[in-house]
């Protein structure tokens, strides 16, 4: 560990015989909580009693607001597009993984074409730019990178932008057809003209539109969360609270968890599927879905013209849910 980070090590299960693992908790800044870290390995075959004695701790770890879990896991028949495994023991493991709330961030293979070595948190956003690549010494494994952000208060962002639904269109066209534009602009240059016309435009755009916060991407609401759903949400973040408290046990927690996550699994697959069958006569709702799943925004207006070329091929043939699988994947 750095010198500069305050962390002390914890005994979680000292009497686990077997469990190669080593747990820290690191203090966090002013007003930020701690961060508490584990390494794990797990070795190849190895027995179901040392797994549970694992699981044990983790369950231990997990009562942190923030934990960060990496290691070398030895699962490779873990599917983790469709969270799915072969042998029991993997979803054994899915299962803590899911009853600890965690979630996995490593995308890539690590040895050859498995995924062997994960890095698992129970925080959204705590875990950012994860990489895969190079190796240490004569390891056959790759090498994971990845930030753990300290700090977990978002900026506040002071871009405004225009409220169109407030918007005086009315008041708009009377200002700017007040203006006698053929007089105005006669014997000007293209530029003159058009500094002329952005002048005027902007001036009855101040007056006419009000401005209003900008809200990021994130917070905007999916097209697959009604309002049950929410319903449902709102009071998993209730329980939790409780739980904290000690007014709820562990147990209901989990069941309200698992429930919420089988509420959004349904209810995005049903999102997809109507938006399958409903392509032809609502392109612009598939587009926006199609386009809400790139991470990034070049030559976004190319790639979805070439794309939705390709869906509504494929939508004759009957194959569109499984494009939409494959995009929202």
């Amino acid at each position: 560990m750095r010198e500069q980070l305050e962390c002390i090590e914890l005994c979680l299960g000292v009497d686990e015989e077997g469990v190669e693992s080593l747990w820290v908790r690191i203090k966090g800044q002013a007003h930020m909580g701690d961060i508490t870290v584990g390494v794990y390995y797990r070795p190849p075959d190895l027995e179901e009693e040392v797994d549970e004695a694992f699981y044990r701790q983790l369950q231990a770890a997990s009562q942190s607001q923030a934990l960060v879990l990496m290691g070398d896991f030895n699962h490779p028949d873990i599917s983790w597009e469709d969270h799915t495994a072969r042998h029991m023991q993997s979803r054994r493991f899915l299962q803590s993984i899911d009853d600890n709330f965690m979630m996995q961030v490593v995308g890539e293979p690590t040895r050859k074409s498995a995924l062997l070595d994960l890095v698992l948190t129970n925080k959204e956003g705590l875990v950012e730019d994860v990489k895969a690549g190079g190796s240490l010494s004569c390891s056959d494994h790759e090498m994971v990178e990845f930030r753990i952000l300290r700090g977990g208060s978002r900026a506040i962002s002071r871009i405004k932008t225009l409220d169109f639904r407030r918007a005086n269109f009315g008041f708009f066209k009377q200002l700017l057809g007040a203006i006698p534009w053929v007089r105005a602009l006669e014997g000007r240059g293209v530029h003159e003209c058009w500094l002329l016309f952005k002048r005027h435009f902007l001036h009855a755009q101040e007056r006419c539109i009000p401005l209003r916060k900008k809200w990021s991407q994130g917070g905007r609401r999916p097209a697959w969360l009604n309002k049950e759903l929410l319903v449902e949400l709102r009071w998993k973040r209730k329980v939790h609270g409780m739980w904290k408290e000690g007014q709820a046990t562990w147990e209901e927690y989990r069941n309200v968890t698992r429930a919420c996550r089988d509420a959004m699994r349904k209810a995005k697959a049903y999102l997809e599927l109507n938006l399958a069958r409903d392509v032809r006569n609502n392109k612009k709702g598939f587009f926006n879905y199609i386009s809400s799943k790139w991470k990034t925004r070049d030559n976004v207006g190319l790639l979805l013209n070439e794309v939705g070329v390709l869906v509504m091929e494929d939508a004759r043939e009957g194959r569109v849910s499984e494009c939409l699988l494959c995009f929202s994947l």
